[in-house]
């Protein structure tokens, strides 16, 4: 069986403090609005909730077209935008791709958006979005 695991390109982007610490610099702020976008449509806000909550926290695409009531293309495409964010990643298990959710990568943003505490990831090494 072939195991082909995609790195995240936005998680392994440079540290930054909550916006109330410092401005974002133009390519932060890129990053940032990718990430938020992606978390923006209610579909990928439910994809990422069901992918966190399924047993051992991955879930193939074929089990996520039901609960969503959205065609197997559709949910695809929504999971390469959340794939390509950072959010999740991809693991190719025979014809099938299996998702979890990146480790610490909800918590970076919301460690950005945070009004107090320490700059993301700063602290315990998790990823940073900006």
């Amino acid at each position: 069986m072939s195991v082909d695991v995609l790195p995240s390109p936005t998680v392994a982007t440079a540290c930054c403090a909550p916006l109330v610490r410092q401005p974002l610099s133009a390519e932060e702020a890129a990053d940032l609005s990718r990430v938020l976008k992606a978390i923006a449509d209610p579909a990928r806000l439910r994809l990422l909730s069901l992918v966190a909550a399924h047993a051992g926290g991955e879930a193939c695409v074929c089990d996520l077209t039901e609960p969503l009531g959205l065609s197997q293309p559709t949910v695809s495409h929504h999971l390469k935008v959340l794939v390509d964010a950072g959010l999740l990643s991809r693991e190719k298990r025979g014809v099938w791709a299996y998702f979890g959710l990146v480790p610490g990568a909800l918590d970076a943003v919301a460690n950005v958006l945070s009004t107090t505490g320490a700059p993301a990831g700063a602290a315990d090494g998790q990823p940073s979005f900006c």
